[in-house]
């Protein structure tokens, strides 16, 4: 039988880099998925993985407003006319009826 592994504290997943704390939460689900553990350790990981989870959204989300907070800055600073907003009509010209078809350019 493996050697049971000390679980993560909650407290302890907010100290990790995002890097770190998705290494660990890959371990846990590597470890779950592998090895036939006892359902107290089972449970245990899954809360720790939990709080991994929860941490990586939470460093993943501050992420994003950061990056959506620089982006709205820069095109502030480049002016209102700097960057053309799309219409329906833009979309697709030759049929503006055919609003389920994706267009990349």
């Amino acid at each position: 039988m493996p050697a049971r592994k000390k679980a993560e504290k909650p407290s302890d997943a907010n100290a990790l880099s995002f890097e770190d704390a998705l290494a660990k939460l890959e371990e846990i689900v590597g470890s779950m998925e592998s090895e036939q553990l006892p359902l107290e350790d089972l449970v245990s990981q899954y809360e720790s993985g939990s709080a991994l989870l929860k941490h990586c959204d939470s460093v993943l989300s501050t992420a994003q407003k950061r990056i959506e907070l620089i982006t709205l800055s820069n095109n502030e600073e480049k002016g209102p006319d700097s960057s053309p907003s799309l219409t329906a009509s833009d979309e697709n010209p030759e049929d503006p009826d055919d609003n389920n078809d994706i267009n990349l350019f």
